[in-house]
């Protein structure tokens, strides 16, 4: 049988050194040989009849050993990791010691593992919310943006002005380098302060039809691509046109057309009520989940394996590659237009990659202390869920699926296990004039 030390490298590596008795390796051999004489063809013996001398004498020993190791080898390190109930989070890296008169075959793996999480409070956190509250205003608004959307755009001859729809051209760059989502043609928009980066809509105020003119705006300090954040940039505006709205009468009429209740305005207002309830209930609850996250990371210190953290800044980068080439851009432009190299955009990632591995490592030490699974309806429910939103079969989901099906049920059981933390955490709203 397989006996095994375990020497710590450090909190998340350990090294194992595995010895295979000679009983297990005959056996492993015994079993090589008869797979591979399965596909032996000998004058004078039928298929998988051929004696093992033969066979060794045809095509040699090491041909069995080599598939004797290759099978043996796995199974004693599986086997040595549950008996040492050890988690490892990667692939080892093994290799075959030296030989010794007498003694058994012994290899060397070194694995990195998940490490001791000791868990602290994590029921009953207290965290602070939006208000819950909807007010009437709320639902003036609400009645005002379903109004705005019904208006009818009616084209004037002057200058924009706040709340007027042009169709636009523009295209945007910063340092000279056009961004994704920088681009337009014959976008017809809003101008309002809200919905556009500081300095975007004051600039196109008072432009004409058939007027052109550069816009200079900043993004926000916490913009949420870093690339964009804090920096100024320059958009070609050009106006096709310029458009008012016209809004229709706030009556039943109007009711009837939005499925107020009863077809009324009144019925209507209560309707809304209820849809803004709805939806500030879910952003509570993502606020609070945010929050939840921020604290329990606060809360807990534990060491992290570097090629989880490796494995996630890698990612972050290749999410950067991708979103640099959706923008039109070869990735050594942007590099140089950056003044960075890849190297060092990489170390930038690396604060990120680290608090998600440890928010994943944490939820999932909590999931595993509260028994906390993704049962087959979980499963079923999500692929019900997917099928709605890609409007496919559930077998060309399923398809879709299957190479990604552990990530599938690790997404269950974390989104499970933030509810259960929600669920368990005491929420303190913010007054209606406090709301944020």
């Amino acid at each position: 049988m397989t006996a095994a030390t375990v020497k710590h490298l450090d909190p998340t590596q350990v090294e194992l050194e595995i010895a295979i008795s000679q009983e297990e390796l005959d056996a492993a051999h015994e079993r090589a040989f008869r797979e591979l004489v399965k596909n032996v063809k000998i004058p004078g013996f039928r298929p998988g009849k051929v004696p093992r001398k033969i066979f060794e004498a045809q095509y040699g020993s090491e041909l069995i050993a080599e598939r004797a190791r290759d099978a043996v080898i796995p199974q004693a390190y599986s086997r040595a990791v549950k008996e040492n109930a050890l988690d490892p989070v990667d692939q080892p890296q093994v290799e075959l010691l030296p030989e010794e008169d007498g003694q058994p075959m012994r290899i060397r793996a070194t694995v990195a593992v998940r490490p001791s999480i000791e868990l602290k409070t994590y029921k009953g956190l207290v965290l602070d919310v939006p208000s819950s509250t909807v007010s009437e205003d709320d639902v003036d608004a609400a009645l005002d943006s379903l109004r705005r959307e019904a208006a009818t755009l009616v084209p004037v001859d002057r200058p924009i002005e706040l709340g007027d729809v042009p169709t636009l051209d523009y295209e945007g760059s910063v340092e000279g380098t056009p961004f994704e989502g920088g681009k337009a043609e014959n976008q017809s928009t809003e101008i309002a302060d809200q919905g556009f980066i500081p300095g975007f809509a004051a600039g196109i105020v008072g432009m004409r039809a058939g007027e052109r003119k550069d816009v200079l705006a900043t993004f926000p300090d916490d913009y949420p691509s870093a690339d964009l954040a804090g920096k100024q940039a320059s958009f070609s505006v050009s106006v096709q046109e310029n458009k008012v709205r016209e809004l229709p009468p706030l009556d039943d009429e109007f009711a009837k057309r939005y499925g107020g209740e009863g077809g009324t305005l009144t019925g209507l207002r209560s309707e809304l009520q209820k849809r803004l309830e709805t939806q500030r209930r879910a952003q509570i609850r993502r606020t609070a989940s945010g929050r939840l996250v921020g604290k329990l990371l606060d809360e807990h210190d534990f060491p992290l394996p570097q090629v989880l953290v490796d494995r996630e800044s890698a990612h972050l980068l290749s999410e950067a590659k991708q979103y640099v080439t959706r923008a039109g851009l070869q990735w050594d432009e942007y590099l140089s237009k950056q003044e960075k190299t890849e190297e060092a955009l990489q170390a930038e990632y690396r604060a990120e990659a680290e608090r998600r591995v440890k928010t994943t490592l944490l939820l999932e030490q909590i999931a595993k202390a509260e028994g906390i699974e993704a049962t087959p309806k979980d499963v079923e429910a999500e692929v019900a869920s997917l099928e709605r939103q890609y409007q496919q079969p559930r077998d060309k989901i399923l398809e879709l699926l299957r190479p990604n099906l552990g990530s599938l049920v690790d997404g269950i059981v974390r989104s499970k296990t933030i509810d259960f933390l929600l669920d368990n955490a005491k929420l303190l709203e913010a007054t209606p004039a406090a709301r944020t």
